[in-house]
Order: C-alpha cells, then structure tokens, then sequence
C-alpha cells in the first residue's frame, strides 16, 4: 500500500520539553511528512489548533498551563481529530485515562522513533482512508477528477447528470444501488418522473464505458432493484 498520501497530512506536536519538540519533528520530518507545527502550552495549541486545523495531534500530558487529558475533551467537543499521547505518564490509570476518553493510542517515553512513526502511521492509515478518482473498470477507466471516461486511447468527456449518477455507483461500488437512490444522486429528493430519464442516461453511460454497450460487464442491471458498477482490483 503507498502511503504517500499520510505523509501530507497536517501534524500538530504539542510538548513543553523543547529539545523533545525538536526531535520529535526531526524524526517525522526525516520519515516524510511535509506539514508539521509545534505548540509549547495549552494556550499555543488552541491558537495553532484554531489558525492551522491539524489532521493530527501528539500530545503530551503534563504542560505549562494545564494537561493534555483536560485539552483533549476541549478538543473533542468541536473536532474527532485522532490523537497520539507522547508522555511521560506511564501509569496503568494514566493509560486508561487517556485512551478511555477517546486517544487512538498511548505512548510512553522515553519511545523508539521507529515505534512513533509505526503507530503514527497505523492511526492517520486507519482514519484518513484514501480515496481514489479512478475508477477501473473491464475495457476502460474513469477519471472523476476530469469527468471523463477513457476507452481505447480515447477520452470521453461526462455529462454532469452521467458523472453525479457514475459517482453515486462508484461510491457503492460491486454492490447494487436502487433507483430511487440514483435519481436521487442525479435529480435530488424530487426526482418523481424521471425513471424513464436514468434509463436513458444509463444507456448513454453504457455506450462511454461498455466495449459492447449491449452485452453490458461493468454498469450491470439488477432487475427490479437498481444499478452495480463493477471495479476492477485496480480501483476502489
């Protein structure tokens, strides 16, 4: 799996010891990642929580001007943001405390940088899921992100009722979504009378992403029930 996409997202370390700060960003920068801010007190990480919007927090539990437990509950009520504790604080009760109140995981020091960067990793890996706009499919591939399809060294562009209903197919992709849900994707919720009109636009799909539009392989009819987009091992 590429994991190139963790290493982008944006850390916020927040640690009163300088010189541990320091290397805890030195460790993380030399494994990759591009965005990383530090705070020093409580009052720096609400400011660089505020301005900066991390994707992640590694939070020590004794600071300055208050504790990482009571920082964590002022964040979980504005944010589900993931948090690493990085302490000191290595009781059993401690431990308890910090993941029973929601933390994704508890390290205690002193730490391994290898173990940081593996927990790291294993928590943004869990939570920041990748999404792909490819879509990959038997014969032909669909580019979200330019709202086309590509066949044969052609590139078909999308309608914008085609890419909304492809979309909505590909987000359930190779299990069957019904039509009330796909006029809905298209249409919105009053989306009454336009059965006829997502059988015209699927016959219109067909003939972008099918080699043979009449022996359909990919956007496959459930009778009665809806529409499957099938994806390749290549795709989502």
């Amino acid at each position: 799996m590429n994991d190139d996409y963790i290493k982008t997202k944006r850390l916020l370390l927040v640690d009163d010891e300088l010189e541990l700060l320091n290397m805890e960003k030195s460790i993380l920068t030399d494994d990759g990642y591009k965005n990383i801010e530090t705070a020093v007190s409580v009052t720096e990480a609400l400011s660089k929580f505020a301005s900066y919007e991390p994707e992640l927090l590694i939070l020590d539990v004794m600071l300055p001007d208050g504790d990482g437990f009571s920082f964590m509950k002022q964040i979980r009520k504005k944010s589900d943001i993931p948090v690493l504790f990085l302490t000191a604080r290595g009781e059993s009760e401690d431990r308890f405390r910090g993941l029973g109140i929601g933390a994704d995981d508890y390290i205690v020091k002193p730490f391994l940088p290898k173990e940081l960067t593996l927990r790291l990793s294993a928590i943004l890996r869990r939570c920041y899921k990748a999404e792909s706009n490819i879509a990959y499919l038997v014969g032909s591939i669909i580019d979200f992100e330019k709202a086309e399809v590509q066949k044969k060294g052609e590139e078909i562009p999308l309608t914008a009722k085609e890419y909304a209903l492809l979309f909505a197919l590909y987000q359930n992709a190779n299990r069957i979504l019904t039509i009330d849900a796909l006029c809905t994707a298209a249409w919105g919720d009053n989306y009454f009378g336009y059965e006829n009109s997502l059988m015209a636009h699927i016959r219109r799909i067909r003939e972008k992403i099918e080699n043979d539009p009449s022996h359909p392989v990919s956007l496959i009819t459930t009778r009665g029930l809806g529409y499957k987009l099938i994806i390749e091992d290549g795709g989502k």
